[in-house]
Formats: C-alpha cells, sequence, structure tokens
C-alpha cells in the first residue's frame, strides 16, 4: 500500500503542467517547424495559421505574438476561428530586420460557460449556471484594475442575487448573464495560467521590398567603352546609366570588378594559353594590385565607384556586386594565408573543376582549414568593405560550394547589421541544395527556368516555386540568360524565342534579370555545337556593343518593365494560378494583387514558328465578374482591347506579330452599355 501511495504522487515523466489543455498541432508558415526563418516585407501583412482546439467541447482563446529581435516583450494579435480548428491572424513588421513570432493558446472558461449558458432553457441549470459565472466574474476581477475591477465584482454580485431570488424571471437572468458589455469587459481579462506557448516560436527575416520584386540588368563594366578596343571604365558605365534606367531596370549587376589573376589566365573562348593583350576572367579573383577588397586598375578606383553607385542611385537603380570567394593562383591570400588552401603532395594547389568545366585559373578555399575562423572573419570583411561603399545587393557565385555553416552565420550576422542587404544565391545545383541555401538567408534564389521550356515543365515548376512551403522562403529570380549560359533555345529559336522568354521571365516571377546587351541584341552563336557557352564570350575578352541597334529588343524590354512596375499583380508570386487552356504550345496564367484588385492574364505561344490558336477557360467569378457580364480585357503589349463574357475565350497569337498577350482586366463600372468607364 505504501509503495501504491507513493506512485500516486508521481508527476507524469516530462509533461510540465498537465493542466496545459490546449494543443498548438501546427503553427504556418514554420520552415522546418522553425529551425530557419520565414520571409516577408517589411510594411506588409505576414499572415500566420495555427491549428489549435482542445479536448471536448471548451472554447479556445488563440493569439499570435510577435516581436522584433532585441525587444523585451511580445507585441499580440487575437486569431480568428476560420473552420477545421484553423485559426488565422496578421501582424505587419514595420521595419527590415529579423523578427521572432509565435502562438499561444488557452481554454477560455468564461467563453465556454457563456457558450453553454446560451443554449440552456431549464430555469434551474441557468441559476445554477448564473453561480458559476459569478465565480469567473470574480475571478476576472481579481486580474483587472481597478474600474474594470468594480464593474466585474458588481456584475458577480447582482448574478448571485438573481440566482438566489426565486421571483427573477430565469429569461431575464440568462440576459443579465449573457449582457454583452460585461463579456468584453471579461474577455480583457482572460485566465491565461494554463496557457500553452509554443516557445520560444519561429524566426522571421523581414526584408526591403526589393527583395520580393525586383528586375535585374547585368553588364560587364570593362566592356561599356563606346570605342571598340578600349577598356571600359566605371566613367564609361556612368554615362549609360540613363539608357538602362531607361529599360526599366532597378539593379545593376557586375560581374567581379577586382584585380585578375595573371597566373594561369584565361585566353578568348577560354582558351588555355592566354595572349599578351588578354584580359582574363573577372571571376580569377586576385593578382599583385590586390584581391577581393581591391578594384582592377583600369575600372577606376574606390572613389570612382562611390560616385558610380550614387549615380545610379539618382536613376533609380542599385548597383549589385558580384562575390566570388575564390583566388587566381597569385591572390595576395595564397601567399599570406596558405593555410586557407588545399595543398597536394607536389606542393600546388588544385584548381576548381565542375566536370567537364576546368577552372585553371582559379583555386578553391578549403572550409575545413585549421583557421577556418580566420578564413570566415575575412570572408564576411569582403562584404562589411562593400556595403561601406554604398553597395547593398550582392550577387554570391556558386555558394553550394562553400561550407553552408558560413553562409548562415555570414548572411545572418550581416543582416543583423544592415538589415536592407540583399543577397541572390547564384546556384544552378540540386533542387534540395537551392532550397537549402535559402533557408540559410538567401533573399533570392537562380532557378531552373533556362532549362524549363515545355508547358508541363513551366507549369509544374513555377507552382512549385509559388505555393506552400517554399514559397515562405524561398524567392526566385529567373535569368533566361547569363554569362555562362546561352541556351539551345535562344540559339535556334530565333528573335520571337528572345521575346516569349522575355515576356515568360517578367511574368512568372516577380524577379528577373537579363545579362545584356547580349540579350536585347539577341546574341546567339556558340562557341561551338552541342556548347552553352557564347562564341567570343565577354567573360574572356572585351566585347564593343552597338546598343543602337535598330533590331534592339530595348523597347520591348522597356514596355515589359513598365508593365511590371505599373501593375502590382506582376510584383509578387504567391498569387500565381495557371490556366486551361486546349493547346500544348500556348501556356496561360493569371496574378493578382495582394487586395484581390489587380488583376493580369499572361498567355504565351510557346513556339517561335508557327501561329497558335486556342480556348482559354477563365471563370469570370474568380476575378470579381459576373458569369453573365461583359469585361474587357487590355493587351498592355499591343495595345488591342478584347470584350469577353463567360468561362472560354479564344486565343490566337502569331510569334511573327506577338508572341504574347498581357492582358489587364478591367471591369465595368457603369451600365452595360456603357464601355468607356472601367476601373
Amino acid at each position: 500500500m505504501a509503495q501504491a501511495a507513493k506512485l500516486l504522487t508521481l508527476s507524469p515523466i516530462g509533461v510540465a503542467d498537465g493542466r496545459q489543455r490546449a494543443v498548438i498541432d501546427a503553427v504556418l508558415p514554420g520552415v522546418d517547424n522553425g529551425r530557419f526563418a520565414a520571409k516577408c516585407v517589411a510594411g506588409e501583412p505576414f499572415h500566420v495559421e495555427a491549428h489549435c482546439f482542445c479536448e471536448g467541447h471548451d472554447m479556445l482563446r488563440v493569439m499570435l505574438q510577435w516581436q522584433r529581435e532585441g525587444d523585451a516583450a511580445f507585441a499580440e494579435v487575437p486569431m480568428t476561428l476560420k473552420w477545421n480548428d484553423e485559426w488565422h491572424a496578421h501582424f505587419t513588421p514595420p521595419a527590415p530586420g529579423r523578427y521572432r513570432y509565435t502562438v499561444q493558446a488557452w481554454v477560455d472558461a468564461f467563453a465556454s460557460w457563456r457558450h453553454e449558458l446560451a443554449r440552456r432553457v431549464d430555469a434551474a441549470d441557468i441559476r445554477i449556471a448564473a453561480r458559476v459565472g459569478a465565480g469567473e466574474a470574480r475571478a476576472a476581477a481579481q486580474r483587472a484594475p481597478a474600474a474594470d475591477a468594480q464593474a466585474l465584482l458588481g456584475w458577480a454580485a447582482a448574478l448571485e442575487d438573481g440566482a438566489a431570488d426565486p421571483s427573477m424571471d430565469s429569461s431575464v437572468l440568462k440576459a443579465l448573464a449573457l449582457d454583452e458589455a460585461m463579456a468584453e469587459t471579461m474577455h480583457r481579462w482572460p485566465d491565461r495560467s494554463h496557457a500553452t506557448v509554443l516557445a520560444p516560436g519561429f524566426p522571421l527575416v523581414a526584408d526591403r521590398e526589393r527583395a520580393r520584386y525586383s528586375t535585374w540588368y547585368e553588364l560587364f563594366p570593362r566592356s561599356a567603352s563606346p570605342e571598340p578596343g578600349r577598356h571600359g571604365s566605371f566613367a564609361d558605365v556612368q554615362k549609360l546609366l540613363p539608357q538602362i534606367a531607361q529599360m526599366g531596370f532597378d539593379v545593376l549587376y557586375f560581374p567581379p570588378i577586382h584585380p585578375i589573376g595573371r597566373q594561369q589566365r584565361k585566353g578568348k573562348n577560354n582558351a588555355l594559353a592566354a595572349q599578351e593583350d588578354d584580359v582574363g576572367s573577372p571571376w580569377a579573383i586576385g593578382a599583385i594590385e590586390g584581391g577581393h577588397k581591391d578594384i582592377l586598375p583600369a575600372l577606376g578606383t574606390h572613389e570612382d565607384f562611390r560616385r558610380l553607385v550614387q549615380a545610379a542611385r539618382h536613376h533609380g537603380m542599385e548597383i549589385a556586386l558580384d562575390i566570388a570567394f575564390q583566388c587566381a593562383p597569385d591572390h595576395p591570400w595564397v601567399e599570406q594565408h596558405p593555410l586557407w588552401f588545399k595543398w597536394r603532395p607536389d606542393g600546388t594547389v588544385q584548381y576548381a573543376e565542375n566536370p567537364p568545366k576546368k577552372y585553371q585559373d582559379i583555386y578553391p578555399f578549403d572550409f575545413e582549414s585549421e583557421d577556418w575562423q580566420g578564413l570566415w572573419a575575412e570572408l564576411k570583411g569582403v562584404f562589411d568593405h562593400w556595403i561601406a561603399q554604398g553597395v547593398a545587393v550582392f550577387r554570391v557565385d556558386n555558394p553550394h560550394t562553400k561550407a553552408f555553416p558560413f553562409w548562415e552565420w555570414a548572411i545572418t550576422e550581416i543582416k543583423r547589421e544592415h538589415p536592407e542587404v540583399i543577397f541572390l544565391a547564384e546556384a544552378f545545383t540540386r533542387p534540395k541544395v537551392m532550397h537549402r541555401l535559402a533557408k540559410l538567408g538567401y533573399s533570392q534564389s537562380y532557378t531552373y527556368f533556362t532549362w524549363r521550356n515545355a508547358k508541363e515543365e513551366l507549369t509544374a515548376y513555377f507552382t512549385e516555386l509559388s505555393t506552400p512551403p517554399g514559397v515562405h522562403y524561398f524567392r526566385p529570380n529567373v535569368w533566361p540568360n547569363t554569362p555562362d549560359i546561352l541556351h539551345e533555345q535562344l540559339q535556334t529559336g530565333g528573335e520571337a524565342m528572345f521575346r516569349l522568354r522575355l515576356v515568360l521571365a517578367a511574368t512568372l516571377s516577380a524577379s528577373y534579370g537579363i545579362y545584356g546587351p547580349a540579350y536585347e541584341l539577341k546574341e546567339h552563336l556558340p562557341r561551338e555545337p552541342g556548347s552553352e557557352e557564347y562564341l567570343d564570350s565577354e567573360k574572356y575578352q572585351l566585347r564593343h556593343w552597338d546598343r543602337d541597334r535598330p533590331d534592339s529588343l530595348a523597347p520591348l524590354i522597356a514596355r515589359m518593365n513598365a508593365i511590371r512596375r505599373e501593375h502590382a499583380a506582376l510584383q509578387r508570386n504567391d498569387t500565381l494560378q495557371f490556366l486551361p487552356i486546349d493547346n500544348d504550345q500556348l501556356i496561360a496564367y493569371m496574378k493578382t494583387s495582394s487586395d484581390g484588385r489587380d488583376v493580369v492574364v499572361t498567355v504565351v505561344n510557346l513556339d517561335p514558328w508557327n501561329a497558335q490558336v486556342g480556348w482559354l477557360q477563365l471563370d469570370p467569378e474568380r476575378i470579381g465578374v459576373p458569369h453573365d457580364q461583359w469585361f474587357q480585357m487590355h493587351d498592355l503589349l499591343g495595345g488591342a482591347r478584347f470584350m469577353w463574357r463567360g468561362g472560354h475565350h479564344y486565343i490566337r497569337l502569331d510569334p511573327g506579330e506577338a508572341p504574347a498577350h498581357v492582358m489587364h482586366v478591367r471591369r465595368r463600372t457603369r451600365t452595360e452599355r456603357d464601355f468607356d468607364y472601367y476601373q
């Protein structure tokens, strides 16, 4: 018996408080259950869903709690029960930075009591319930300030007196117990002593808007000279800013601008033997003139660079720098910090490879170095240096070939000090690796868009990118071409292919970029058949570009970017919906703004050679139009206006005229016959 009594006094193993009856089964978004931060944009609502319930039929109260990193207390927002035990609420991070959010839930004894009382009809039950309610009110008075406490005590006394007075009609007593004003007072002072809370909660990174929506233009400053054969400079780039801004770009991205190694320098078209006048690859970083914190003298000085950064801002653009953590054999670090590299028995360092590609002019870092802490600190210092020069956007070269713990530490520390900084991960690698980099903190990520060409491929891939869980942390930045990649479609598809891939990139993703002026001038010749390398690649030599060529795609690019600026629907990814159309050469999709007021429908002909026709299915009620009412579709690219009604709509696209419709839905606001007034 003594042993049995002892057993009865034991607490359940691992249970802190068995009276915490509320269950928080899930909180969404929660990237890997809170291991990594979700992403949002400062100044925009961040929506949270929680799955909460308890046993039986008692009522819950659920709160969304949030705080900025470093704050002492949480702010909180009541969550609303939608259906199926799913609770919803949102909060708006006021500024870029790191935040934390969590959910607190508890069984609300008063709300449960009130809910049951509302259904009671038996007079005796009502009188008993009134006494129970009086007890709840007296308990709440202990938690409330003086004014509310006095009101609650008075109400409790009235309930007790009414319950004890047989002359009081039970319906009157029930009405007193269900008094709305007193319920609101009780609501302010709940008993949370047995609340369940998910601690420590979930991390959140709030970025500035450009992390969600951006339009990138890549150029090599050394090819910016207006004179053939002369090495370009920052001053030459500055003269191009009005033209690039006129095309509608807000990020101007440079490959590495540092001194270029002379040892093992590559020649034209990636030749192993360089000629005396060959300029080498900008990604072979470091020479006698310096390394990652220095500038190739032919481009200019730090002062020239800062001047360019300011001039770009004047035109509404930011300068983005490529950060490539690798060294040419004659980089100063190779001699100063030999522990940062893996040395072979013959006294050499194995150069970087990505079979079949070989980079004889590049040494990779050893992230298992005995001096890994010194390496990490110096690499972070590279970002710090360029942030001090006014750079807040970085494209990182091949981040998947560097240690993941380094990125998690470096990005977290940098964004803690400079929450405005944006990181783009250039990682054409395995899907799970790309997603891991996004989870580690990269603001945007390269994608497989370049190799997604058929309708089925595009639909599946962009559905994945625009839906949970990836949409909460992975922000795609799509590129139809890069200095490394000239896809076969651009080699063989003619001008129409350049046009249609541009429209796809600009409308499927809120962020996209092109490598120019190769794109607007339709550069399409490969180094050799079957290669994705450009002939006479700008990676290895100076190029002179005739930016004023009459066949340039610059006007189309400018129009497409203007459409993106004018339509909030195209500035986000989470509202993308593909629409049925009965032709596999036609792809159709719709995007809406967060408030639903702006709707853009895009249809693209994926065949660059032939006209294609099809019937598009679009239920007008999905866009807020009655099924039997006419509405207008305004083609923002070509200017045409189509009157549609019902759910099936005829499409014809001739690539010789226009490879796509980018249509704004315009709803009538006046009489059915009056087509002059649209929202």
